[in-house]
């Protein structure tokens, strides 16, 4: 293919009216976003070498694709968020890059702790500024947002406990959901399970990263135990013949990412992705970046990889559009425009 037609490729899967349910705030900072701050703040990285300093923030085509690597990206990540000033700067920039993908919904999750190590941080005052940037970000950039907030399974119960309670005291100002993330294997989450039954009996949606590094048993684990409604990654869903009956029934969401899914080791090669064989299955599917700063991906970008290598038609492309629309968390008196308006854009 010419370089002509691949731009034209490109510019296709961009002028899609997207919808992306998982994307994470702190994986979705712009290098040039990084380098300005770790010089103004002087962090201990290497910020006057920027081949020295990408390797810590970002995964590269010479990388290891481990979970270990994947994750030890993160231990550089969470230097940045240095001030209240900057956790805005990086919560509207986020939302200027979906909006200029042209993703017109939204659902960007964040981890209060994470935002509030370095500085010490009440948990509910980061929770504040990124409502704040978010509000103002949307009404600038012309995109809904909602925010999930997430919890990590190696912390405390009683960490979790404060951040789903700050959560539920924000639903009314645009936190929709509550989020479990980190090492399955080791960390399988059922002591959450009162939390999340807490946090669904609040009027908070719940969704549960599974079946990434954890195999369907840890999918089971979150529908029968955590309560989950949706399922961040799920991949290894079509193991079991059983979990997958069980997630169709249900009509389970799943967030799927290929690239991370790939970068982080979960799959060996790109072209054996199971996205297409859970839609083949019956599944309710969707598509999502993860971590696109950490990735240097955008949704775009997944999108044409879903169809030009993993296969997935065009038709199947759109209707996973309008899953993920249908699996938002908004209420159904504004989840229903967002609906429509997505038909007629995708089928005109």
């Amino acid at each position: 293919m010419s370089d002509n037609a691949k731009n034209r490729e490109s510019e296709f899967f961009k002028s899609l009216p997207k919808v992306e349910l998982h994307r994470h705030l702190e994986g979705s900072i712009n290098l040039s976003t990084m380098l300005e701050i770790a010089k103004s703040h002087q962090l201990d990285l290497p910020y006057e070498d920027v081949a020295q300093f990408q390797p810590l923030v970002q995964v590269m085509d010479t990388d290891d694709y481990t979970f270990q690597n994947f994750l030890s990206k993160f231990a550089s990540i969470r230097k940045f968020f240095q001030s209240p000033e900057v956790i805005k700067q990086i919560t509207r920039e986020v939302i200027a890059d979906a909006a200029a993908d042209n993703v017109r919904y939204l659902e960007l999750r964040f981890t209060p702790v994470a935002l509030t190590r370095i500085g010490g941080y009440p948990l509910g005052d980061a929770i504040d500024w990124v409502i704040e940037a978010s509000d103002a970000a949307s009404k600038e950039f012309g995109i809904t947002t909602r925010l999930i907030a997430s919890v990590n399974r190696h912390e405390s119960v009683e960490l979790a406990e404060e951040v789903m309670q700050q959560a539920v005291a924000r639903m009314d100002r645009g936190v929709v959901a509550l989020d479990l993330a980190g090492s399955e294997n080791d960390f399988p989450g059922e002591e959450f399970a009162g939390i999340f039954s807490e946090a669904k009996d609040a009027g908070l949606a719940v969704t549960i990263h599974a079946g990434e590094w954890g195999g369907p048993e840890i999918i089971q684990l979150a529908v029968d135990k955590l309560s989950a409604e949706r399922i961040g990654h799920g991949v290894r869903v079509l193991e079991d013949p059983d979990v997958t009956a069980m997630a169709k029934e249900r009509q389970i969401v799943f967030e799927v990412c290929p690239t991370s899914n790939y970068q982080s080791g979960v799959i060996t090669s790109l072209d054996q992705h199971p996205l297409v064989k859970m839609i083949e299955a019956g599944l309710q599917v969707t598509i999502n970046t993860d971590d696109p700063g950490l990735s240097q991906i955008t949704l775009s970008n997944e999108y044409q990889l879903a169809c030009e290598t993993l296969g997935l038609e065009l038709p199947a492309l759109r209707a996973s559009v309008l899953t993920a629309a249908q699996a938002s968390f908004l209420p159904e008196k504004e989840k229903q425009p967002l609906v429509t308006s997505l038909e007629k854009e995708l089928n005109s």
